[in-house]
């Protein structure tokens, strides 16, 4: 069986030579036991998949990745919740009933936060001195609600401090929303309009990354990379909701040595 596949962050500029002891990375299909729209690497328990399936591909996620500890796997629910972790999921109770959150930092050595995703966008967070990381799940609604500005704020480090990857999400030619996502953006911050091209008078394309950086520059992180991806037209690589309801998730992790 081929090992699993997975993409590595790459952090801005200004990180070279720094980060060496950060790992971050998104997982890709490849390299699991799932069948049919969930093939290959699906690490979600929540999308109908096959739980011994599920279970094969984390405890192989562990294993190919040499993942210090279990996976601090959360309930996601496209809130702004932020969860602060202490330690990776040592126990089973940890592992049936997850923090409910979408985002997740931490101090200690060895601790491995994760998201789920298919589409929506995973935010990866460091600080310079690769003591303190953080990954979260940005959906609209998250973005909206300031899922990025709260996972800031729930880290120790300044904003100066912190420098932001952005990992593969859905593109801006794929994405297209309604006039309800549309206001709720430009009634939050004007410059989001940047971020919105009209298809027609109830319809535009809108370009998650670019949410994003708005976002990133109005909480003062001028160290950002990352984005041009597209989950939706990459079959090959990425899960996509937009693309088959009935599909699986990537995940996208991070811990410090």
């Amino acid at each position: 069986m081929d090992k699993a596949s997975y993409l590595q962050v790459k952090w801005p500029d200004q990180c070279s030579g720094k980060l060496d002891n950060v790992f971050a990375a998104t997982t890709l299909t490849h390299g699991g036991v799932s069948k049919g729209d969930y093939r290959e690497f699906n690490l979600a328990t929540h999308v109908g998949d096959d739980p011994a399936a599920v279970s094969t591909n984390r405890v192989k996620l562990v294993e190919d990745l040499a993942l210090p500890s279990e996976p601090v796997w959360l309930d996601q629910v496209h809130s702004n919740k932020v969860h602060v972790a202490q330690r990776g999921n040592a126990s089973a109770d940890a592992e049936t009933h997850p923090v409910q959150a979408d985002a997740s930092v931490t101090r200690v050595r060895d601790v491995v936060c994760a998201v789920l995703t298919a589409d929506c966008l995973p935010v990866f967070f460091s600080n310079l001195e690769g003591t303190e990381v953080a990954v979260a799940h940005a959906g609209w609604r998250g973005l909206h609600d300031g899922i990025i500005s709260n996972t800031l704020a729930a880290m120790d480090s300044s904003v100066a401090d912190v420098v932001v990857s952005l990992g593969p999400a859905i593109g801006p030619q794929a994405f297209e929303v309604g006039t309800d996502v549309y206001d709720a953006f430009l009634s939050k911050n004007q410059q989001n309009s940047s971020a919105f091209i009209a298809t027609d008078k109830i319809h535009y394309l809108c370009d998650i990354y670019q949410l994003a950086r708005i976002e990133l520059s109005a909480a003062g992180v001028s160290g950002f990379s990352g984005g041009g991806f597209c989950t939706f037209n990459d079959s090959k690589r990425f899960y996509s909701y937009r693309r088959h309801k009935n599909t699986g998730r990537m995940a996208s992790l991070i811990w410090f040595r």
